[in-house]
């Protein structure tokens, strides 16, 4: 008997550019300034619990985390001691601050931590005129480094505009911001390293936040070179998935369902986010909001209604 549907309890973050968006996702949610829905974590900084509907409840008392440790065969081939994906859904009611992440190899060295930050955004609603940061327009490091301790922060800055439907990769060392009215599904590696080059001289209780300039200027790439997300069609779950990326972290798919739409997991497991709409997977019924993955070997999977997901999988 195949195991069944591994669904989770969001863990929600307040934070001093969050707003209250989030309840568009039928959450209740802590504050008017909660930012950030972990919605498939097994971080230690926010492990999602996790629940069954089933009448024989096979995965009561368990996290993410405790699960992907102690029942490793509901995710197939997958080789690093930890869940490697966070799912996040962010609510920016003002800007974000400008931030990159390093990789693998810089994280193990300088932080002790196994993972670097590779992510992706798809942009589920943004206000008219929206604009994000990606990338600088430094022509080299000396000048990078002159831009950022200089402060010249108008030459330094990339903004683009945004759009309801976008999708951006975000590779490690790309400097970049998400800004004020913008709600985004966001798939990244498990990690929480994040590297402030400039928080717009905010204060919180009193005090600015933390900067990271030396570890900025170590792991930013430059000149930044914009690039397309990467793909690779033959990783493909079903024909009726769109693929929006396929790194060597992960892959991302959007579905539609109208009616209904039947998929073959042939993953080692699938994240489904339910980003639009209400109905069924399997029976088992779901809307917007909804959070799951389908373990291993799970086969064919049948998703009925009116619904927009976003996928995912290594």
């Amino acid at each position: 008997m195949k195991a069944p549907i591994i669904f989770l309890e969001p863990v929600f973050k307040e934070v001093l550019w969050g707003g209250a968006r989030l309840k568009e996702f039928d959450y209740s949610i802590p504050s008017s300034t909660t930012g950030e829905c972990w919605a498939i974590s097994a971080h230690p900084a926010g492990d999602c619990k996790v629940f069954s509907i089933e009448k024989d409840d096979c995965y009561k008392g368990y996290t993410l985390s405790t699960l992907f440790a102690k029942r490793r065969e509901l995710f197939g081939n997958v080789q690093t001691r930890e869940f490697p994906i966070l799912i996040k859904i962010i609510d920016a009611k003002k800007d974000l601050s400008i931030q990159v992440h390093p990789d693998d190899s810089y994280a193990l060295a300088n932080e002790n931590k196994p993972f670097g930050k590779t992510e992706c955004w798809y942009i589920l609603d943004a206000v008219t005129n929206a604009k994000i940061i990606i990338g600088h327009n430094a022509k080299n490091k000396k000048e990078l480094s002159d831009m950022i301790l200089n402060g010249r922060w108008n030459d330094f800055i990339r903004e683009i505009p945004v759009k309801k439907g976008d999708f951006f990769f975000i590779p490690p060392g790309t400097v970049h911001a998400i800004k004020g009215g913008t709600l985004i599904l966001e798939t990244q590696q498990s990690s929480d390293i994040t590297y402030r080059v400039y928080d717009y001289d905010r204060t919180q209780e009193g005090k600015k936040r933390p900067l990271h300039i030396k570890q900025s200027l170590d792991v930013i790439n430059c000149p930044f070179i914009q690039t397309e997300p990467p793909k690779n069609e033959s990783k493909t779950v079903n024909k009726n998935l769109i693929q929006l990326c396929s790194s060597s972290y992960f892959s991302v798919w959007k579905a539609s369902v109208k009616e209904n739409l039947t998929i073959e997991q042939d993953q080692n497991f699938l994240n489904v986010s339910v980003i639009e709409g209400q109905g069924k997977v399997d029976g088992i019924q779901i809307q917007k909001g909804s959070n799951f993955i389908i373990p291993f070997e799970y086969g064919k999977v049948c998703f009925t209604g009116d619904l927009e997901l976003i996928i995912s999988s290594i």
